[in-house]
């Protein structure tokens, strides 16, 4: 299975260069509504709360979180969904916007149909991490390794969570037979990782940094296309003879269908001068997050390729709707 490379993340974040949008008259007459399809304190509520004070600086009215969770984040998919395209509602959702259409049934809305992207906003790169005690120096040693241990559990912050769908992925690129252990949040498989009862976890840099620095368990590979600043000498796992691997976190900004140009023009551009913050740019490194800022057609073209290549991965390693 191929990924989509978004070596740009790296190399040069779309945000310092806007396209050229064709130019009309849209401002926003009422506050606006952003919609974040989870509970409040995790990573797509984070977001939403980072760009909301910026975003309502640069559009000149004010941008208020809407907390609409469950379901995955159907259920607050399917708000904006049924909400007028006129520019006053919008959602930051996960990656989970591109697998949930694999995994849930009778759905109110079309995932592929209902929605205006906007733009990819950050991404969040996920780490290897596996116990102290794992006998292996780099990734290559430790797939030998788990190869004579088939069966061994690995661990992720919930079921089809991006940490799990890259440990699926892993096991699929690896030809490795390992049982899938779901737990509730991004930290919580973190102990049995150190304990040694899991074989290793996928975790964000903001839950798994630290862990790595002080010496509490290995880092053996990260999930982006190109290694990350933080953690300069952990190889990616594509150059450790997995070509391609990529599958990260990341947080994406919608519309409902139908909105016009002009609007869609005018909310990337807050949404980019936003990303811009010397606050946000803080607060999101501060997180391990990688603001990206992709325009409109390019991350519509993101979107339709990463739901394909889920819904591959998620029927390929039989993983279902929890």
């Amino acid at each position: 299975m191929t990924f989509i490379s978004r070596r740009a993340l790296l190399a040069a974040p779309a945000l310092l260069a806007a396209p050229a949008f064709a130019q009309g008259a849209w401002s926003p007459t009422r506050a606006i509504r952003l919609i974040a399809p989870y509970s409040p304190g995790g990573g797509v509520d984070t977001t939403a709360r980072l760009l909301a004070g910026p975003m309502g600086a640069a559009l000149g009215q004010p941008v208020a979180v809407d907390n609409r969770a469950g379901a995955g984040g159907s259920l607050g998919a399917a708000e904006l969904a049924r909400s007028a395209p006129d520019g006053h509602t919008i959602m930051v959702d996960a990656m989970a916007h591109t697998v949930n259409p694999a995994l849930l049934r009778n759905l109110p809305f079309n995932y592929a149909t209902a929605f205006t992207p906007i733009s990819q906003v950050v991404v969040l790169p996920q780490i290897m991490i596996v116990p102290l005690s794992a006998p292996a120096r780099n990734l290559q040693e430790y797939v030998g390794h788990l190869r004579g241990q088939q069966g061994a559990p690995y661990g992720s912050s919930g079921n089809a969570t991006a940490a799990h769908l890259a440990g699926a992925l892993l096991c699929q690129r690896a030809e490795l037979r390992m049982e899938h252990v779901p737990y509730r949040g991004g930290t919580a498989a973190i102990p049995d990782v150190i304990a040694g009862n899991l074989a290793f976890a996928f975790g964000t840099v903001s839950s798994s940094l630290q862990l790595v620095r002080d010496g509490r368990v290995k880092a053996l590979g990260v999930t982006t296309a190109q290694r990350i600043a933080s953690l300069p000498d952990v190889p990616t796992i594509a150059e450790q003879g997995f070509p391609g691997f990529e599958l990260n976190e990341w947080n994406g900004l919608y519309a409902p269908a139908g909105l016009p140009e002009a609007a869609t023009a005018r909310i990337y551009q807050a949404m980019q001068a936003a990303l811009a913050d010397t606050a946000v740019k803080a607060r999101l490194e501060a997180l391990g997050a990688m603001p990206l800022g992709t325009p409109p057609a390019e991350f519509a073209r993101y979107v339709t390729e990463q739901r394909a290549a889920m819904a591959q991965l998620v029927q390929e390693a039989g993983i279902e709707a929890g």
